[in-house]
């Protein structure tokens, strides 16, 4: 299917003066250069810290999701009764294992992990109460689940003390999304100055090319044939720096990749760190290239109207 001529001819012209300011850019590699790396490292801050507070978000899920009870039951509950609960809790649907921790085991745990044996040799009989250490399943792991089933727990007239740890999880939640919302307004700051940079390189731009655009108001030129191969500057220059940013976040976390899987492995955790993802990746782009053509578009705006013919 064939585009009427007066479209083809509009597509025609755009591209023709988007390849224009392309070549300019390619004919002074040094300034563009500099002007593009700049930027990308503007953008590759707060994107670089979007992914890392992402991939900080999916480890506390995770750490949420892994919630633990402990029972600890009353002094008077022998082992057989002990064990009678085990069974009976390990049938609960919100429950996903049960494991039974005598007075005995808790007691050479707490010795080896303590460094105090020869005091607890002391002791004329074990202080501490059989435990149960619960798990609950998946679709009761999350914080408020936890908490409810760690309720229901609590009430059992074997069980002197249920604890549920979660606080930590809890603030350290509060914490990433503090730094989340910190990087909305380092990103906020960072767009801005990429405006300037680019609003800044296309007022030079125009300074340098002020007779070409003086000539060009004389034959008749319209003011949106003039302004097009600026914006389009602004374009490239937007759409490079973003995908400089993208390859400096991608080439940080390449860098980070082994020293975590390191890591997780001791706690012989699955977790995996991400990249950029396709959308991520799109969204980059997209909004290097807006800022660019925005930056461009207010800096003509502002000088390339002071610019007449004498």
């Amino acid at each position: 299917m064939r585009l009427p001529r007066p479209v083809h001819n509009y597509f025609a012209r755009h591209a023709q003066v988007a390849l224009n300011s392309l070549g300019r850019l390619y004919r002074a590699p040094l300034a563009s250069l500099m002007t593009v790396a700049v930027i990308g490292i503007a953008l590759a801050l707060p994107a670089g810290l979007y992914l890392l507070t992402g991939n900080l978000q999916k480890l506390g899920a995770r750490w949420d999701g892994g919630a633990n009870l402990s029972l600890f039951l009353q002094h008077s509950v022998d082992l057989d009764q002990a064990r009678a609960l085990r069974q009976r809790l390990a049938g609960w649907p919100e429950i996903d294992t049960v494991h039974l921790i005598t007075p005995e085991q808790a007691l050479a745990e707490f010795r080896e992990a303590s460094g105090f044996g020869q005091t607890l040799d002391l002791l004329d009989e074990n202080p501490l109460p059989a435990v149960l250490a619960i798990r609950p399943d998946a679709a009761h792991a999350s914080a408020h689940a936890a908490a409810a089933l760690t309720e229901r727990l609590r009430a059992l007239p074997e069980v002197e003390l249920a604890q549920l740890d979660l606080q930590w999880v809890k603030r350290f939640n509060a914490i990433v999304d503090m730094v989340r919302r910190g990087i909305w307004v380092l990103a906020a700051l960072l767009g801005l100055a990429v405006l300037l940079i680019v609003g800044n390189t296309i007022r030079l731009e125009i300074q340098n090319r002020r007779e070409e655009i003086e000539i060009t108001k004389l034959i008749g030129a319209t003011s949106g044939f003039i302004r097009r191969p600026f914006l389009y500057t602004g374009f490239w220059y937007g759409l490079f720096g973003a995908l400089g940013g993208a390859l400096v976040v991608q080439l940080a976390f390449l860098q980070l990749l082994e020293p975590v899987q390191r890591l997780v492995g001791l706690y012989q955790s699955s977790f995996s760190l991400d990249m950029l993802s396709a959308g991520e990746f799109l969204a980059l782009l997209t909004g290097g290239a807006s800022l660019g053509l925005l930056g461009a578009w207010i800096a003509v705006g502002r000088h390339l109207s002071a610019v007449e013919p004498q």
